[in-house]
Parts: C-alpha cells; sequence; structure tokens
C-alpha cells in the first residue's frame, strides 16, 4: 500500500470500513427474531386482583424500612427533618390482613425515594411483591411510579413481572390503612393491585 497514491489509500479504507460496517449490521440482525406467543406457552391473557396488607416497622428492633441516605442539611431544613433526597430500602411483609399476625404471602422490596417537601409526602417507588405462597411462589410483580401520600387513594403502574407474571401490566392502588404510629413504630398500607398476565 505504500506504492499507492493518497486517493486510492483512502479508496482502499473506505472499502474495507464499509465491509466491516456490513458485516457488523449483518450479524445484529440475526440477534432477534420475530416469535408468536405460543413458541413460548403463553395463553390466553387474564386479570387477576389481589387484596392485602404491609406493615412498614419504621422503628423498634426488627425495622423493615431502612433509611440509607438523607439529602445534605439547609440552613432552614435539618437533614434528619428533610424528605426530599431521602432513600430508604424497604423489605415489608405482605398479609392477608391488617394485623401483623395474619397470614404471610410475601415481601414488598425495593428502593423509596422523597421527592418533595415534607409536607407533601411525595415518594418515588421502585419495588417488588414477591409472592411465596400458593400457585404464585416465587413470582413477582414489578411496581415503578409516584406515590403522594398525602392523598386518600393513590394509583401506581404495574409495568411488568416474573414467573407467572411474565409480560404483566397493570396498575395498584393503595390507602394508608394506619399511619405511622410512634409507640409501636409502625405504619400499615392497604393494596389492591390489577395485573394483566398470561
Amino acid at each position: 500500500m505504500s506504492n499507492m497514491s493518497p486517493a486510492k489509500h483512502l479508496l482502499v479504507v473506505t472499502m474495507l470500513f464499509l465491509s466491516l460496517s456490513m458485516a457488523v449490521t449483518t450479524s445484529q440482525s440475526s440477534v432477534g427474531r420475530t416469535m408468536s406467543k405460543e413458541d413460548i406457552g403463553l395463553k390466553t391473557e387474564k386479570l387477576t386482583h389481589f387484596h392485602f396488607f404491609l406493615h412498614a416497622i419504621i422503628s423498634g428492633p426488627n425495622i423493615d424500612d431502612v433509611n440509607v441516605a438523607l439529602p445534605p442539611p439547609t440552613s432552614t431544613t435539618p437533614a434528619a427533618d428533610a424528605l426530599f433526597g431521602r432513600v430508604d430500602v424497604v423489605d415489608i411483609p405482605m398479609t392477608i390482613g391488617p394485623n401483623i399476625s395474619s397470614e404471610r404471602i410475601g415481601s414488598f422490596q425495593g428502593v423509596v425515594a422523597g421527592v418533595s417537601p415534607v409536607e407533601e409526602l411525595t415518594y418515588f417507588m421502585e419495588v417488588a411483591f414477591i409472592f411465596t405462597e400458593g400457585k404464585y411462589n416465587g413470582s413477582t410483580l414489578v411496581m415503578l411510579g409516584r406515590n403522594q401520600a398525602t392523598m386518600k387513594l393513590r394509583e401506581l403502574p404495574i409495568v411488568g413481572g416474573t414467573g407467572i407474571f411474565r409480560f404483566a401490566r397493570g396498575y395498584a392502588l393503595t390507602r394508608t390503612y394506619s399511619p405511622f404510629d410512634t409507640k409501636t413504630g409502625i405504619a400499615i398500607y392497604e393494596y389492591d393491585l390489577y395485573a394483566l398476565h398470561y
């Protein structure tokens, strides 16, 4: 290539580049393929409704809602009192009834972040409902969205799932059943999930 003119050299380099680009494009297009639902055993879509309670233990010996980050303090709001920027990790029991001793059906696990001033009590939630009983054992539903706790009834989207709930979509309705009790350290939330899945 040392005896080539600059124009021929550029042409050869361009041809090599185009050949390589075509090879990469060809190999990438073979990565995916169109399938039918039947190819992976998906049958009729159905709607499932769940009703249960969460017991958030925020203080005491058996905490299941742990603060992992606080925002830096400002001149007007000490960090301990600030909600905006607060991040908690949760592993909260899901039970059939509002009493913490009622039958446990799973866990509510994920990350909850404060996205508003304290007076608005708004959180962004990225959590999984992990079922541990009956035919749903080992399956999960994932919820992702904004939860404004000052509203009586809140709606959040169900964006996916695993196990029985592969390809799931739907919504969750939640309400505060019992606000945080400083004596017990517990807040109780009631959930209704509506999930479309196969």
